[in-house]
């Protein structure tokens, strides 16, 4: 279960990456210096937490539930802005809220820098406290535009790159489900043997149905090319 929360921050940090990469850079500046200073300023309350604590958290389902919750409801603004942001790309107005969805970046980044701060102390116990608080936020204020410029250098294409924010956010909505499981099984999974004529099915209606597919898309470029070169000769003409 550990294992799964861990991938799920790791997960969150590239997200926040992704949405960041929309920003203009002395925006992604100033939500780096207030992450920096979020971290530097609760390390008195990290000190306080205890790895027992931590692992009795993790282990607490109805804690995970509550988390579950929030982070469902940051993927749905995240899919949201996802929408807005394609009905921009269009050239359709926007509402107002949709606004509000470009500006939010992720609040779930700040537990999760808590959660590396907490950790940071543990690994470090011959290091002042506040020393290793204002190093980490140093690294984060650093790290959080850099990430953001490195993944728009990754994926230059808007559209692309707001496709990978989707499957993210997705991707981290459906861990926060899963987290809340905390290793217990629900339904428990009936034997049954190998449906080898299902499985062989699905492979062909698979295989045949992506090549109707490809086959449409190298059939359709030509054809709209062929359009678009009449529609530019009768415009010459």
């Amino acid at each position: 279960m550990e294992l799964i929360i861990h991938i799920l921050m790791l997960f969150i940090v590239i997200n926040c990456s992704f949405k960041l990469s929309f920003w203009k850079l002395w925006q992604t500046v100033i939500y780096s210096l207030i992450a920096g200073l979020f971290v530097a300023g609760t390390w008195q309350y990290a000190i306080l937490q205890s790895k027992t604590q931590i692992a009795d958290y993790l282990q607490n389902t109805e804690a995970l539930q509550n988390m579950a919750i929030i982070i469902t409801l940051e993927s749905a603004l995240c899919f949201g802005y996802c929408v807005a942001f394609l009905r921009g790309l269009y050239g359709k107005k926007n509402l107002w809220w949709a606004e509000l969805l470009r500006w939010y970046p992720s609040l779930l980044l700040f537990p999760v820098l808590f959660y590396y701060l907490t950790e940071a102390i543990f690994r470090l116990p011959g290091v002042d406290f506040s020393v290793t608080s204002w190093s980490l936020a140093g690294i984060v204020v650093i790290a959080i535009p850099l990430l953001s410029r490195l993944m728009k250098y990754l994926v230059p294409e808007d559209d692309l790159r707001l496709e990978v924010h989707f499957l993210v956010s997705l991707f981290i909505c459906i861990l926060g489900l899963l987290t809340t499981v905390n290793g217990k099984t629900t339904y428990a999974a009936t034997e049954e043997a190998l449906n080898w004529k299902a499985i062989i099915l699905s492979i062909g209606l698979f295989v045949v149905l992506f090549l109707i597919g490809f086959a449409w898309n190298m059939l359709k470029w030509p054809l709209l090319q062929r359009k678009e070169l009449k529609k530019r000769s009768k415009i010459n003409q």
